[in-house]
């Protein structure tokens, strides 16, 4: 397989991988496991979407440049675009710290302006290094 397969493959199993990983462990995807406590949104869908598109972009163009600028910004693209989609009130390690009602009060209105910020910093790299 030749270099440019190689990559467009790796950025596709990223894509999926994060799309399919994200949506189970926060439960935007169904599973018996455990039931969303937070109700799920066209928005959270879309920056589930758009996050996991952007990060296979990443790889691929990741893939052809030897120099790595933008690796933490990437990373903190991925960690923004998993707080934007997941539940709050799922999570007992910030329930038992925070308290469901300070959760829902402070963090969860925060979410989409985290997914905000997980697109625009998988955008603004890709941009950065397709300027270049």
């Amino acid at each position: 397989m030749n270099r440019t397969r190689l990559a467009l493959a790796n950025g596709s199993l990223v894509a999926a991988g994060f799309f399919l990983a994200t949506g189970v462990v926060t439960g935007l995807l169904p599973t018996p496991l455990f039931e969303r406590m937070v109700s799920r949104s066209p928005l959270d869908y879309a920056v589930l979407s758009l996050t996991s598109v952007l990060a296979g972009v990443y790889v691929v163009q990741r893939a052809s440049l030897s120099e790595c600028s933008g690796d933490r910004c990437a990373y903190g693209g991925g960690v923004a675009g998993f707080f934007a989609v997941a539940c709050p009130h799922c999570n007992a390690i910030l329930v038992s710290l925070f308290g469901a009602t300070w959760l829902a009060t402070y963090v969860d209105p925060l979410r989409p302006l985290l997914g905000l910020v997980a697109v625009s910093l998988f955008a603004g790299v890709i941009y950065d290094r397709h300027s270049s």
